[in-house]
């Protein structure tokens, strides 16, 4: 099924944050509908640096072509600001939908951009952010790529400019809506009473963010149609890795660790290497 399709139902899509093929493909096996390819988890990664707009189009459609070449799943990837203005956002749309995007973000923050989670975010007029959606919309080539406009005004212009923002890029063609960082349970619900009509709407679930954590069908019951827990993959692979190097430095050894660990064997099994192989045999002279 189709992105578009399953957004038609009422049941919620919950897609977890990847960064390349390897947690693409751990995420796919989990059983997941849909992946969210995440910029501030590239940046995290590949840059070892914050999400401030640093890391540019091309990288980010490179990564995207990976993890489509390694799993079916349908990709919601993260396109920032569409890395400039409204022609930059046109080739930002076919890029990503040559490398695999099922669903195209676009922010209507200034550039450089930042988490939305991090102070000091601006935004660009709500005029030149529809113009943008309606160039990301023209370029598209085939009606089965989405686009989702995300504005980040509420910590800027507040909550009801906001949702005045999301009417206008539904207006301008955005196939579905993100609101960010809300800051309450009730603004969550505030937000889906104003655009629940309009579009499918997301939510975004960050781990000490500004907006509180809640679960899939916490969110389904408000009526949010879309969840993405984008960093946490980092967060939690963050603190294994802290912690694997802390204890090799001092046992001297990564004995200590096995039980935390994938073995040889595992491993292979994970990326799928018999199969590899057994694919190579078919094709030996």
């Amino acid at each position: 099924m189709g992105l578009r399709a399953r957004l038609s139902e009422s049941r919620i899509v919950l897609a977890p944050g990847v960064y390349d093929a390897l947690t693409a493909a751990i995420a796919a096996d989990a059983g997941f509908e849909a992946l969210y390819v995440s910029g501030a988890a590239i940046a995290y990664t590949r840059l070892g640096r914050p999400d401030i707009g640093l890391v540019s189009m091309t990288e980010v459609a490179d990564h995207v072509a990976r993890i489509a070449d390694r799993v079916p799943t349908p990709l919601i990837v993260d396109a920032d600001t569409g890395y400039g203005n409204a022609l930059n956002v046109q080739r930002t749309v076919r890029a990503f939908e040559r490398a695999g995007a099922a669903m195209i973000q676009l922010e209507d923050q200034t550039f450089p951009k930042r988490c939305g989670h991090l102070d000091g975010k601006g935004v660009i007029p709500m005029a030149e952010m529809v113009g943008k959606i309606r160039a990301a919309v023209d370029a598209r080539r085939s009606a089965a790529t989405l686009i989702l406009a995300r504005t980040d005004a509420v910590a800027i212009e507040g909550l009801e400019a906001a949702v005045q923002r999301a009417h206008a890029y539904a207006e301008a063609g955005a196939d579905a809506l993100f609101v960010e960082a809300p800051r309450t349970r009730e603004d969550l619900a505030r937000v889906t009473a104003a655009l629940g009509g309009t579009r499918p709407l997301l939510a975004n679930m960050v781990e000490g963010g500004r907006t509180p954590v809640l679960s899939a069908p916490e969110l389904e019951a408000i009526g949010f149609r879309i969840v993405i827990f984008p960093g946490g993959i980092v967060r939690a692979l963050a603190r294994t890795a802290r912690d694997y190097y802390a204890s090799l430095a001092s046992a001297r050894t990564t004995e200590p660790f096995r039980d935390r660990m994938l073995d040889l064997a595992g491993l292979n099994d994970l990326i799928g290497t018999p199969e590899m192989l057994a694919l190579g045999k078919k094709y030996d002279a």
